[in-house]
């Protein structure tokens, strides 16, 4: 019987007729994993079974018999026909451990890596006709189902870049055979799924320029940049560069092609035909290149082009990010692009539209409510909608924006659409998709309180992640991210370093809004310094907040310098405001009893407390319990009391609201002593 085995996707083996061999529990097919890795050679039994339960559990007293067990079963399914006491043919012992002696045309992997070379030397259409054909091979992501395991990590990076090559390799076929308008569809799936690959955005501009869709080309030129300054924070390189000069010059070398029809003779970006004086220009050079940029963009992208779809996301995103008004305009056009979209049905457009705003958000309660829900709605929508070879990226993309805009409210659904974000992206390898999905994993660890730790390792993720592929903005969100969980577990020496460094990214890279979190977190520190006076606090609440008027962010701004400065009241023992004209925002049920009480009122105080909504689970959750937990001791009510007790144990170590690198209310477990106590007084 000729065994035949499968890598490119879930580990598989099949027999000679082509039925899959069944391989018994998870262990023996790691094993089977394992020594394919090992491409013929041997593994010693020592290092199979630190590969089977790393990072997992201890292994078990007999693990070296355990593995014995799995590779004689293995044989068994392998070789049904070998007859007892004859040595093993294919599975065999060679000195200290196992080999899987395969043939070269066994494995699907070691199949493809040889075909790709092969179509190095073939004419085009039969270098085209192998390529394709090895493609079809992939089931999946190679050793699909040991994504996670250390030993199958170098393999399934080099087949996954071979791939990637293999697929850049059939494109070039296409376009030297002149089917450019046939390597579109593919080079656009391509570069949506792997951004960051210059010959991919190469050959995509290439091919819609000739196809004759010279508007399109420098649209994906101009997106191409637009991504790598933004996530690589490098500029398109000379391949790149040159490109686009050449089809702005309609180059003839560029070999256009049978199926590109006659283009217009070049303009200048500035409007002007060639030969004719440029018009007259701002002295700045970065408005020169804007306007020349729109300029000719307008021109040359037909009106109505999906393409400009997907070029406004990408200036949206990069608009977002510039603070006050920028924000807000980003936002309420955002959904317009998905609506626009969305009326085209076309499924995978909108799913691009939806997942190109991967715009970095720390802010725990959405800016605005209704919007994020049509987008939650819109991103389910399409899910359902999309076929069903639609490219993973595309979907994790859709799933990360359903567990960001989720966020603040109960439903599962966010962090469902969280973990599967985050799987598919370490699956496909790709930082920007992780660095998003981990985004909406962020905003998904508030289920209960004392989670600090939990956030605190995904900022050191998104920092590790961000810092080592050039993606700016999640390297600044990291930061604020353990600026806030470091706060949260007292160690202000950290936060401060998270001050600093996300302050310095935001300095080189123009983002004001960082600013905004940095100084709200200087307050903290200064309240817990123990060397300010509340006055003095107070003050610097004053000063933190005045930037929030007009920076975009209602979700954030509305209630919470009256919350900040009610918190430093209760800090110091002191009764809250009595001015009946403060705006409380959404925080104003956990502020009424307390107001209540310094009126003087308690049964209006009890009535607030019995009528108290459950906080959202967001990132004033112990803040908002430890206010009820203070009116609750203050009146005698026992069943609050017990709430807020039971929903702030888990957080005994943190400092309650200094999560939010906003405000505090002092060391969570204060307040948990002081309820213990009150439960324990007589009724």
């Amino acid at each position: 019987m000729e065994v035949a085995f499968g890598v490119l996707g879930p580990v598989t083996a099949w027999d000679g007729a082509g039925d899959v061999i069944a391989l018994r529990g998870p262990r023996h097919r790691a094993v089977l994993a394992r020594l394919l890795v090992a491409r013929r050679r041997v593994v010693p039994v020592g290092r199979l079974v630190e590969d089977l339960w790393a990072g997992r559990e201890e292994p078990p007293a007999d693990a070296v018999g355990a593995v014995r067990t799995f590779v004689a079963a293995l044989r068994r399914a392998l070789e049904p026909e070998r007859p007892p006491r004859t040595r093993a043919r294919l599975l065999v012992t060679e000195g200290p451990g196992y080999a899987l002696r395969a043939g070269p045309e066994a494995v699907d992997a070691w199949r493809f890596e040889e075909a790709v070379t092969a179509a190095g030397a073939l004419p085009g259409a039969r270098a085209l006709a192998r390529l394709e054909e090895a493609l079809g091979w992939w089931r999946g992501p190679a050793y699909a189902d040991f994504a996670d395991d250390t030993w199958a990590r170098a393999e399934r990076s080099r087949l996954a870049e071979l791939r990637l090559h293999a697929v850049e390799r059939r494109a070039e076929a296409r376009l030297a055979l002149g089917r450019a308008a046939e390597a579109v569809p593919d080079l656009d799936a391509h570069t949506a799924e792997h951004p960051w690959r210059e010959n991919a955005w190469r050959l995509l501009a290439l091919a819609l320029y000739r196809t004759g869709r010279q508007g399109d080309a420098l649209a994906v030129l101009r997106r191409a940049r637009t991504l790598l300054v933004a996530q690589l924070g490098t500029d398109p390189g000379p391949a790149l560069r040159r490109l686009e000069a050449d089809i702005l010059a309609q180059a003839p070398h560029l070999d256009p092609g049978p199926d590109r029809p006659p283009t217009t003779p070049w303009t200048r970006p500035d409007g002007t035909a060639r030969g004719q004086a440029p018009a007259a220009a701002s002295d700045d050079p970065a408005e020169q290149v804007w306007a020349a940029a729109t300029a000719a963009y307008d021109r040359t992208v037909a009106a109505g082009a999906r393409v400009r779809l997907e070029s406004a996301v990408g200036l949206l995103r990069d608009l977002a990010v510039t603070g006050g008004g920028g924000l807000e305009a980003a936002r309420g056009h955002r959904l317009a692009a998905i609506t626009a979209a969305a009326e085209l049905g076309d499924p995978e457009l909108t799913a691009r539209v939806i997942g190109a705003y991967d715009v970095p958000a720390i802010w725990t309660r959405a800016d605005d409510p209704r919007l994020a829900a049509e987008t939650v709605a819109a991103a389910e929508r399409v899910l359902a909608e999309l076929p069903p070879d639609a490219h993973l990226a595309v979907r994790a993309r859709l799933l990360a924006t359903i567990a960001l805009e989720s966020r603040g409210t109960r439903s599962a659904r966010g962090p469902q659409a969280a973990r599967q974000a985050e799987g598919i992206a370490r699956r496909l390898n790709d930082p920007a998709l992780l660095a998003f999905a981990l985004n909406g994993v962020f905003m998904q660890t508030f289920h209960r309180a004392g989670l600090a730790p939990q956030r605190d390792a995904v900022g050191a993720e998104l920092v590790a992640l961000s810092a080592r592929h050039g993606l700016v903005t999640h390297e600044v969100l990291g930061h604020l991210v353990r600026l806030q969980a470091r706060g949260a577990l007292a160690d202000f020496t950290g936060a401060d370093r998270h001050a600093t460094a996300a302050e310095e990214l935001a300095e080189r890279h123009e983002l004001p809004l960082v600013g905004v979190f940095t100084r709200w977190y200087r307050v903290v520190r200064l309240a817990e310094s123990g060397g300010a006076r509340p006055e003095e606090v107070a003050a610097a609440c004053r000063d933190a907040a005045r930037p929030l008027a007009g920076a975009g962010m209602p979700g954030l701004e509305r209630g919470l310098l009256p919350l900040a400065l009610l918190c430093l009241r209760v800090r110091h023992g002191r009764p809250a405001p009595t001015d009946d004209s403060v705006d409380w925002g959404p925080y104003e049920p956990w502020a009424r009893p307390l107001v209540s009480l310094a009126h003087g009122r308690p049964d209006d105080a009890r009535a607030a407390l019995r009528s108290l909504p459950e906080p959202p689970r967001d990132l004033l959750f112990e803040a908002l319990w430890c206010l009820a937990a203070r009116a609750a001791l203050a009146v005698g009510d026992r069943a609050t009391m017990e709430r807020a007790r039971s929903e702030l144990a888990p957080a005994a170590a943190e400092l309650a609201g200094a999560g939010s690198g906003l405000l505090t209310l002092g060391p969570v477990a204060r307040y948990l002593d002081e309820l213990t106590d009150g439960l324990r007084s007589p009724r």
